[in-house]
This record gives C-alpha cells, structure tokens and sequence, in this order.
C-alpha cells in the first residue's frame, strides 16, 4: 500500500473535503431551535406541574406557561423542519489557503 492509500484510508476519501458540504451544527438555526426547545420545553413542565388557581386568575383562567411552552415548541419544530428541508451548502474554496500569497 503507498502512502498515498494509507492516508485516503485513515482520513477518508481525498474527495470528501474538496466537495461542497452541510454546514450542519454550524448552522444558527440548529442553536436557535435547541434553546428554543430547552425553554418551551421548561415551561411545558412548569405549565403541566405548577398549575394553580391564584396564577389562573392572573391570566385571566390562561395555562400562560403551558400555552407559551407550546408555541415555543412549534417554533423550534418549524426551525428544525428548517434545517432539514434547507440546509446552508458550504463551497470549498478554490485552492486552499496555504497557496495564496501575502496580501499587497
């Protein structure tokens, strides 16, 4: 095996980085969706477990968490739903960056 087998072997195939590419975890709308989610998520729970008449009445008889929780929820769906039906394609640069000269 030459060198040049060995290490397409251990680091992958020489191809897969000189082709474009998802930005995947890079994407902003992967954090926006999972803080999204962590706190509709907490208000979900908080809406289900801390339910009482005295913050009913606040809300004029609304769930407020619950139903925050819930819409927070979709939102994060609608952001995941996102990401998979359009990822942001990232381009590999023409020649890599140790080639290009000192700017002038």
């Amino acid at each position: 095996m030459t060198d040049d087998q060995l290490a397409t072997s251990r680091h992958g195939a020489a191809s897969e980085n000189a082709g474009p590419r998802k930005a995947g975890a890079f994407d902003i709308r992967v954090v926006i969706a999972g803080l999204i989610s962590f706190y509709g998520t907490v208000l979900i729970i908080m809406g289900l477990v801390m339910d009482s008449a005295a913050n009913r009445a606040k809300t004029g008889d609304v769930n407020a968490n619950l139903w925050a929780g819930i819409g927070m929820a979709a939102v994060a769906a609608a952001f995941a739903i996102s990401v998979r039906l359009r990822p942001v394609i990232i381009e590999s640069p023409a020649q890599p960056m140790e080639s290009v000269g000192p700017p002038r």
